[in-house]
């Protein structure tokens, strides 16, 4: 069986490429070797992975890295989504199954799943005393929270919003958590929780969802590979915007909060190569836009929602403007 542990930490190198670390010096720091992530069999120590938190931390200087890591995995929790729904009739079983593949990655936390009358919730207790001592264990907490909330964007096909979310700890940076968590957080509260709305557990799980799931996998790669060499910034905004915006495209300040970026640097670091966001916008979109088409199986409605766009006009005069043509004649002339 696949190391999951391994498979996260090559996940958190990927991601390290993306904010312009040395994937090197992270892995020196940390005392794992890519040869091992990738081929080794004997397990990572607790004390390796701690210390990949804790460098990721440091060397990209955001105290939110979890946070932001959790936000950047979208379509990988996509992927593990779609492997649960093959064997799930509704949303609250999918995210049972899910709770339960906890422990393959951290051992530090266990989910439980409450319902009561009108919400349920998904609570993640610790498994080590004082974990609150662990800026690493702190990071995971943000990690697992966030990568949550986008297993249940997968499973609905669309962003949902929390109830209410709490954590036990206090946090700086509380507007940055509130617009990853899509709610305002409450801190030093009695538990680690999210709360969501009750419809969203008893919502069947579509089988055209589940095909949708599977193009948007096999067709819009993510970049989770890429851990060698270096990348501009206009190319590491766009990998990004192809691995985390199958919901409509994230905003610039949304990248920039990622990347951990004030707007103006962002915009000042595009134009010295050459180039703004909203180009980058433009082609990630265009890519989506002719990836989803080429599937053939979606109506136009459909794509436009998941593309951004509030009106289906909006979307044909965009598509036609990118390539002299209509949506529906491209499906025509490459037979989809």
């Amino acid at each position: 069986m696949e190391d999951q542990v391994k498979k996260l930490v090559l996940s958190m190198l990927a991601y390290a490429v993306q904010r312009d670390l040395s994937v090197e010096m992270l892995c020196r720091l940390s005392n794992v070797t890519i040869a091992e992530l990738k081929e080794g069999k004997a397990p990572l120590s607790a004390k390796q992975v701690n210390d990949v938190w804790l460098n990721s931390v440091h060397l990209t200087k955001d105290d939110c890295f979890g946070l932001h890591f959790g936000e950047s995995l979208q379509l990988s929790a996509l992927g593990i989504v779609g492997e649960i729904i093959k064997t799930s009739d509704t949303v609250g079983a999918a995210l049972t199954i899910a709770a339960s593949l906890t422990p393959l990655i951290t051992d530090a936390f266990c989910l439980v799943l409450l319902e009561d009358e009108n919400t349920f919730s998904v609570k993640f207790v610790p498994q080590i005393a004082e974990w609150e001592k662990s800026p690493a264990l702190l990071q995971m907490l943000d990690f697992l929270m966030v990568f949550v909330i986008h297993e249940l964007d997968g499973l609905l096909l669309k962003k949902v919003r929390p109830i209410a979310v709490q954590y036990t700890a206090g946090r700086n940076h509380q507007m940055e958590y509130e617009r990853v968590m899509r709610c305002r957080p409450e801190f030093n509260q009695l538990e680690n929780a999210i709360t969501f709305d009750l419809t969203y557990w008893k919502e069947p799980i579509l089988s055209a969802n589940f095909e949708l799931q599977r193009i948007l996998l096999e067709k819009i790669k993510p970049f989770s590979g890429m851990i060698n060499g270096t990348m501009t910034l206009q190319t590491r905004i766009y990998n990004y915007l192809m691995s985390n915006a199958y919901l409509g495209i994230i905003s610039q300040e949304e990248i920039a909060a990622n990347f951990n970026l004030s707007t103006r640097t962002l915009q000042r670091k595009l134009k010295e190569e050459g180039v703004n966001f909203q180009q980058l916008a433009d082609e990630a979109r265009k890519a989506l836009a002719i990836n989803y088409l080429k599937s053939g199986s979606y109506p136009l409605k459909q794509i436009s929602y998941l593309l951004g766009y509030n009106e289906t006009t909006a979307f044909i005069r965009t598509f036609k403007r990118w390539t002299g043509i209509t949506p529906a004649v491209y499906q025509t002339n490459n037979n989809c």
